[in-house]
Formats: C-alpha cells, structure tokens, sequence
C-alpha cells in the first residue's frame, strides 16, 4: 500500500496509525472507541457496548495486578496462619475442652484411692422417772432427767479389687484424652488452612475491586467522550444512554465488589483475629510438600489426625468392654471407722469406739443390665474400628482430590504461559493486518482481549495451585506450626495432662495458678 493510499485509508479510518508506530505501541483502547464511534459504522450502536466493554476490562485487567498496594506492614500468609493459631478463639475453645478432657483421667483415678468421711452428730435425751403408787394418775412424777449425747468420728473406704473396672476405666480415659489431642490438631490444621482461604480471597476480591475501579474511570471518560462528540454532532443521544448506562452497571458491579471484600475482611478477623493489612497473592506451598502420590498417602496414614484420632477411639472402646466385663467378677473393699461419743453427766459414760470391715461382693445376677452394657460396648468397640477404616478411605481420596487439583493447576498454568505467547503472536499479526486494511480495530480488541482473558486465567490457576497446594498439606496432616515454621509458641497439650491426672486435691485450675 502506496503513501497516498495510506493517507486516504488514515482520513476514512482515524484509528489507523503508522506501521511502524504500531509494532512499536499498540493502539490505546479508548482511542479505539472514539473512533468506532466517530466512524458511524453499520450498526455501531449495537457494537458500543461490547466495545466498551471489551476495552474496560483491558485496560482494568492491564493494572490490576499492580494496583494494590502493600508496605512494610504488609501481612504476610504465614503471618497471618501464626496469628490464626494463637487468636482464633474455636481454635482456643477446643483447647480449653481439651484440658476438661484431661481431667477424666484424675476422676477416672478416683475409683483407685480412699474415700474420707468425717460424722458429727448431737442428740437431745429427756427421762421421766414415774414413782408414783399404782393406780395414781394424779400429781407429778417425783424425778426428771435431761442429758445431751454427742458423737464424732472419721470413716475411711478403700476399693481393694473391683473387677478391674477402675483399671479399665482409667485407661479409656486416657485413649480419650489421646484421641482429643488428635481432634484438637485436626481442628489446628483446619484453622489454619481456613487463614489461608480468606487470605487469598481477600486478595482476589481486592484485586477486582481494583479493576472494577479502573473500569468506571474508564467509563467515565467514554461518557465525557460520547458528550463532546453529541456536541459537535458527529455522535448520536444514543451513543450517550449507552456509555451512561454501561457506566451506572459498573457502579453497581463496584459496589457488589466493595460488599464481598467487606465480607472476605470480616471472615479474616474472625480467622486470625485481626484486620488484614497488605494483603497480596500468596505463592504455593514449598515446605513439606510430598514428592509424590504415593508418598502423600503414606504420609497420610500414618500423620492424618482423623485417622489418629479413630484410632485411639477404637482403643478407648476396647478399654469401655473390659470395663463392662468386670461387672461380672468380685469386688473387695475395707472401711475403717473411728467414733468419739461424749455425754453430759448425767447420761452414759463416754465411749471410744473403732471398727474394721472387709467385705466381698459377688455378683449373681443383676436384673439383666449387666449383660446388654456388655453387648453394647462390643457394638461401639465394632463401630469405632469401621470409622477407622472409613477414616483412612476418607483421608485417600483427599488426599488424591488435592493431589490431582494441584497438578492439574500447575499444568493449566504451564498450558496457559504458552496459550500468552500465541496470543501475543496473534495480537501483533492482527495489528499487522488492520494496518494494511485487512482487519479492523474490533479485530485488535478481540485479540487483546484474548491475551488479557489467558492472562486473568493465569492468575486464577495460579490461586488455585495454592489452596490446592495447602490442601494436600492439611490432608496428610503436614499443615503444622513446626512444619511450616510459623513464628508463635506450639501448643503443647501434654503440659497440662502431666501437670493435672495425678492430682489428689485443688479447686484451682492449672493456668489461673
């Protein structure tokens, strides 16, 4: 195409610029649109909105990544799971249930240790003595006597052997406790996998606040546009309404936007306990990451919580059948007691009085209820060692759910680098192609958006390879302060059993002393 041509071509088509200008900068998309409309094109008013569209979203998706800012206090995720370990208060609570769990065992203990009861008691005597001759009803007796009795004394019992009930009993307790402790890390792991959820959605929702931000400027300016071009009558009132109307849509999408972020904050607070400050798109997880599936599944049986935890259920439950089975057998038990009776003069002497007793118990039959706590335990023995097994299943197909939804990201991600590279390939052929009169502006927006579109997938794939990633984390029970090294104090749950399962006596608990 000659000079000449190239200057006819220019003044029919405004958007047209230099070959050279072009490789060197793409057209600007509002520039575009100005001259879409200019142009009057068959049936431009039906073009306008996707154009406008198109071309706001561009120029949004182009800034976005760069339009949320973060400083020195900028939160980052593994600040933000450190505070969610040591601030989320279901995460406290359940610790603090935890601790209730512990003290079982000191009840449990109980069984096996002596019972003091102190007695005192005092009781009034009144005594008439009748003299009076036979047959005289008349007149008062000749003597009455009052005297005050009081006794006190001390009695002490003691479980000799009861069936190893109390033996079993403890040891039930114990399994619990154990089996609580892997609830309670089951709970951390889902803690802190929560902060990373609502630290990325923060993130998301931040960012397409940015955009639809960059999209009502962009509006705005499409709508001043409109108006100088109605002005100098080379657009139409049409051209105006639509530029409004599109602009009153971004709005309500802002708003829409402003409403989720407000939501995704107020998730975070509850989370981690405080406002999100510098939030930006975390990366993958890189710390104990499993080489493999199969190495993600064994680890998984032998770390996951859930499994530990229906584990240790299924020992308390054998424990609870032993426990029911020594209804069936003998009980010894001794009790001393120690009584001090003391009389006022004119009642008994005092007296000082002791006894011993030793007594054997053997049960014969007991209406039958001791038999159905027996089938009973063995049912529950029975359905805690299927949820073990479901326990296991369960944790396998999380753990090849998350397994396969991490790949997958990290392929789509590889897929869609290559899928920019094309594209960026087409965009500069079609700019190519519209310079010389064979394809027109909508052609290049069509192709930049397709760069931007492969773009905003990237981003999103690349959010998912992180869930994805912490996912398969939780699921093999990896999710830990220690593995992660977050900066907070480990909570260390078998302080408090040490300091409480063998305590006689104290009103006070472990932490207020």
């Amino acid at each position: 195409m000659n000079e000449e041509a190239l200057s006819r071509s220019a003044r029919h088509r405004p958007w047209m610029v230099d070959a050279a200008q072009k490789r060197a900068r793409p057209a600007a998309g509002e520039n575009c649109v100005k001259a879409a409309l200019a142009t009057g094109w068959p049936g431009s008013e039906f073009r306008t909105v996707s154009i406008l569209r198109r071309t706001a979203l561009a120029l949004a998706l182009a800034t976005a990544f760069h339009a949320v800012p973060y400083g020195a206090s900028a939160e980052t995720l593994a600040g933000a799971m450190a505070k969610a370990y040591e601030n989320n208060p279901d995460l406290n609570a359940a610790r603090a249930a935890l601790r209730a769990i512990d003290e079982n065992v000191t009840i449990a203990k109980s069984g096996m240790r002596p019972r003091v009861t102190g007695v005192a008691e005092a009781e009034a005597l009144r005594t008439n003595l009748d003299v009076r001759p036979a047959g005289n009803f008349l007149g008062r007796p000749d003597r009455q006597t009052d005297y005050v009795t009081s006794s006190y004394g001390i009695t002490i019992s003691q479980q000799i052997f009861d069936g190893f009930q109390t033996l079993y009993r403890v040891k039930a307790a114990e399994a619990n406790v154990l089996a609580n402790r892997e609830s309670l890390r089951a709970q951390e792991i889902s803690i802190l996998l929560a902060a990373v959820e609502s630290y990325a959605n923060i993130a998301r929702d931040q960012t397409i606040v940015s955009i639809r931000k960059q999209n009502i400027a962009f509006l705005k300016e499409q709508v001043k546009a409109a108006n100088a071009r109605l002005n100098v009558g080379e657009g139409t009132r049409t051209d105006v309404s639509l530029a409004e109307a599109e602009l009153a849509a971004a709005n309500a999408l802002l708003t829409a936007a402003v409403s989720s972020l407000k939501q995704s904050e107020a998730a975070y607070v509850q989370i981690v306990g405080e406002t999100p400050k510098g939030i930006k798109q975390p990366p993958s997880a890189k710390k104990a990451m499993p080489r493999s599936l199969d190495n993600a599944v064994a680890t998984g049986m032998q770390e996951n919580p859930n499994i530990l935890a229906a584990m240790r259920g299924a020992d308390a439950a054998g424990f609870n059948v032993k426990e029911a089975e020594g209804a069936m057998l003998p009980g010894v038990s001794l009790q001393g007691s120690v009584f001090k009776s003391v009389n006022t003069e004119e009642g008994p002497a005092d007296n000082l009085s002791g006894s011993v007793t030793a007594r054997l118990t053997v049960p014969i039959y007991q209406g039958g209820a001791e038999y159905g706590q027996i089938r009973q335990a063995k049912e529950r023995l029975g359905e805690s060692q299927l949820l073990v097994d479901s326990a296991r299943m369960e944790v396998q197909r999380t753990i090849a759910s998350a397994h396969a939804q991490y790949e997958a990201a990290n392929a789509s991600i590889a897929a869609i680098r290559v899928q920019i590279g094309a594209a960026n390939e087409a965009l500069n052929g079609v700019i190519e192609e519209r310079n010389v009169g064979q394809r027109t502006t909508l052609d290049v927006l069509n192709a930049q958006q397709n760069v931007l579109d492969a773009q905003e997938d990237l981003a999103a794939v690349q959010r998912n390879a992180v869930v994805a990633s912490y996912s398969l984390l939780a699921a093999t029970g990896s999710l830990t302060v220690r593995s992660q090294g977050l900066e907070v104090a480990e909570y260390r749950s078998e302080v408090h059993f040490e300091a409480v399962k063998d305590k006689w006596f104290g009103l006070r608990t472990v932490d207020s002393e």
